[in-house]
């Protein structure tokens, strides 16, 4: 008897919960659409700019991220592209449409009136005509850093998490999907000789395993990979407005009109890593899985202004209701 009068207030607030998580996933994908789909007017972009700036600036400094260097870390002088007909300095973030970038630097550096999209994607990733700052002698690096137009991209931590995993680990790169994977099977699995892709949980497992300047480019955090505390970038992009950010980017160092930022996806047939994907894959993992992974990327979180508290009550709601439904189904 007492059984039937809690369930019923019980399912209520199941109910409730749900129907919230519902509401808030409708507004918050409307309103994001709504920003990224509208034009940005230059004095908007330019505020966007400043604010970016400043919220990265403030975040070093509190975290006492800035320090003096009389040379640039050699792997953070590796991630920057350098394109001298235009004086542009762009650091390659993997995962944030850096290879997209790398083409547009390309058709740059050699003058072609070609669209970006036109070269090929293999091309990008072995050609030795982008050069890298790390080519350029130490005191010629300090130069460049003057006197060109620096520019990165960010993109929402675990969003990126997410297309890294899906993106190295589910096709067949020998070295990700061969050399990898069977590491990861090597740490986490009873049967190391087991053919089954490697899980995204596993995937999780194995980066908590490793200290944080020991990552894969592909997911270490952002702001260690261009040490965004140390170098001023002229522009912060962003990948959740890349078409936006780009266009403005290009206009500004003098790229020709009629170059613009490819809408290119190196497996076209599959859907890109959006906001929906990500939380299915999160649900995927424990809570202590997600606080760890929290604690990770939290400085990638607090320097580039993304929400994690905002992201994750998807997470935490649908834990909350499949908690509800689970005590339900024990009473």
């Amino acid at each position: 008897m007492v059984d039937k009068v809690l369930q019923k207030p019980f399912v209520f607030l199941a109910l409730n919960l749900i129907l919230g998580s519902l509401l808030f996933g409708i507004f918050y994908r409307w309103q994001t659409k709504m920003i990224t789909s509208l034009p940005v007017p230059k004095e908007n972009w330019l505020m966007s700019q400043d604010y970016r700036k400043n919220t990265l600036n403030s975040t070093c400094l509190k975290n006492n991220l800035s320090h003096s260097q009389s040379k640039l870390n050699h792997n953070v002088a590796t991630q920057i592209f350098v394109e001298n007909n235009h004086k542009l300095l762009y650091c390659e973030v993997p995962k944030v449409g850096c290879s997209n970038w790398k083409k547009i630097i390309l058709l740059l550096t050699m003058n072609l009136s070609r669209k970006a999209k036109e070269v090929h994607h293999d091309l990008v990733h072995q050609t030795p005509l982008i050069k890298r700052l790390s080519s350029y002698p130490s005191d010629y690096q300090d130069k460049l850093l003057n006197s060109y137009t620096k520019v990165m991209f960010t993109r929402d931590p675990l969003e990126r998490l997410v297309s890294a995993y899906r993106d190295k680990l589910l096709h067949s790169e020998h070295y990700y999907s061969i050399t990898v994977a069977n590491t990861i099977k090597a740490m986490f699995r009873e049967n190391k000789n087991s053919t089954e892709k490697v899980t995204f949980q596993e995937f999780v497992n194995f980066i908590l395993t490793q200290k944080q300047d020991d990552l894969d480019i592909h997911w270490k955090p952002m702001f260690l990979l261009c040490d965004s505390c140390n170098i001023h970038y002229d522009f912060l992009g962003k990948f959740e407005t890349l078409e936006e950010d780009a266009e403005l980017v290009l206009r500004n160092i003098g790229a020709p009109e009629g170059l613009h930022y490819p809408n290119f996806k190196k497996y076209a047939s599959e859907k890109r890593t959006s906001d929906d994907i990500t939380l299915e894959y999160l649900r995927k993992l424990s809570s202590e899985q997600i606080q760890k992974i929290k604690q990770l990327y939290q400085m990638d979180f607090a320097l580039f202004d993304y929400p994690y508290d905002l992201k994750m009550n998807h997470f935490e709601t649908y834990t909350m209701n499949k908690f509800f439904f689970t005590q339900k189904k024990i009473t």
